[in-house]
């Protein structure tokens, strides 16, 4: 693949221009910074042995991590003002440094309290980078955004590896040395981004942003509900599932390896769902999606051994190529706000999957984990009726070709 010639003005790019190589950098920046965000779930079972936490206790790390994912509507809107650039150079460093520094907690609050402040840093990276890949990608934007989920899920498939094994050969607080990778990778953001204006779009300063947020309501709601229901399943897939193989009897390495095959599956899924859904058109690639990954997850929890071990790549695949499809599908509907509607969606996004967190533990509290899977992959059926409603809106193309 050629990448057109990069100039070193301050001109905004974007425009139709596949810009290759930046989108490597942001990309990989995405790759190191999830590589830390993906400590916490193969670290529960450390967490929850120490702290002595019941299963709801647990689901709540996630949310103290997530939380500050509902102010990325309020970043979206000031970066579609600003430049992106810094926010998401800073990302990958100061994440670092929040999550590698967890083991040195001496409480349950004092984790949280690390947990919410690395929130911040990963809802600042979240809110803004999609955006600078929206520009860099021009007009080729799932594709863009498969660039940019692949760096994500290679990011939550190395981190539970990574973090395992450091542990094999120092201890929790020896871990804080691993911060070093990602503020590296910060260094390198800045020298590679630094020649480009990620530029917001020339209307953004004339649409207020009450307008701008009445315009998205309709939309939002649809997707709201599809995040919804599909949340049970995110959860119990990428965060209590080392805790449930745990529980099984597997080790926590066998645990977290599972993980990682997941997430690694995932890479193919975000790569492939964002890109076909290019040319083939955003919803059969949804409701590809919700079929499969749930009847995967189904087949599973009834099944052991080998048959579990096959399964594992179906579910990461098709459960993890829907994300770039739908932020594709975001930036498309509100180019006037670009940044805006991404914080929006990825506020609710965050919000909701905090609450489906907290659901899930006790859920699995009460009736037990495998209990809880089943009922997750069950309730994510129901986003194809919610597909149907979100493509039959007025305004919301289905962009193919």
């Amino acid at each position: 693949m050629t990448e057109p010639a990069e100039t070193s003005t301050n001109e905004p790019v974007g425009e139709g221009v596949f810009q290759t190589g930046r989108l490597i950098t942001v990309s990989a920046g995405h790759a190191v910074h999830d590589t830390y965000t993906a400590f916490l779930a193969p670290l529960l079972p450390r967490f929850v042995e120490k702290f002595s936490m019941s299963n709801t206790a647990a689901g709540m790390l996630s949310v103290f991590l997530q939380l500050p994912g509902l102010l990325q509507g309020v970043i979206g809107h000031l970066a579609d003002r600003t430049t992106l650039r810094w926010m998401v150079v800073l990302g990958p460093g100061v994440t670092a440094i929040l999550m590698s520094s967890l083991g040195w907690a001496p409480g349950y609050m004092a984790l949280a309290l690390l947990l919410l402040l690395a929130g911040f840093s990963v809802a600042a990276f979240h809110a803004t980078a999609p955006v600078a890949v929206g520009y860099l990608a021009g007009n080729k934007l799932g594709r863009g955004m498969g660039f940019f989920m692949v760096g994500g899920e290679v990011g939550r498939t190395v981190g539970p590896l990574v973090v395992v094994s450091a542990l094999a050969v120092m201890s929790l607080r020896s871990m804080v040395f691993l911060a070093l990778a990602g503020i590296a990778t910060s260094v390198v953001l800045h020298f590679r981004l630094r020649d480009v204006r990620l530029q917001p779009h020339d209307d953004a300063d004339s649409i207020h942003w009450r307008d701008a947020i009445r315009s998205m309501r309709g939309i939002m709601l649809v997707l709201a509900g599809l995040v919804a229901v599909r949340s049970m399943m995110m959860m119990a897939v990428t965060i209590f599932l080392p805790l449930f193989l745990t529980e099984e009897g597997s080790s926590i390495w066998l645990a977290g390896a599972a993980l990682s095959i997941v997430e690694a599956a995932g890479i193919a899924g975000a790569f492939t769902g964002g890109w076909i859904s290019d040319h083939v058109g955003r919803r059969t690639v949804l409701i590809f999606g919700h079929l499969t990954a749930p009847i995967a997850l189904l087949l599973f929890l009834a099944s052991n051994g080998g048959v579990r071990i096959a399964l594992l790549p179906v579910i990461g695949f098709t459960l993890l190529a829907i994300p770039p499809v739908l932020m594709a599908l975001v930036q498309e509907q509100f180019p006037e706000s670009r940044a805006l509607a991404n914080g929006v969606y990825l506020s609710m996004n965050f919000a909701i999957r905090s609450i489906g967190a907290i659901v899930f533990g006790a859920v699995g509290d009460a009736v037990g984990l495998s209990t809880a899977m089943t009922i997750a992959a069950f309730a994510t059926f129901g986003a194809l009726p919610l597909i149907w409603v979100l493509f039959n809106r007025d305004g919301v193309a289905d962009r193919s070709g």
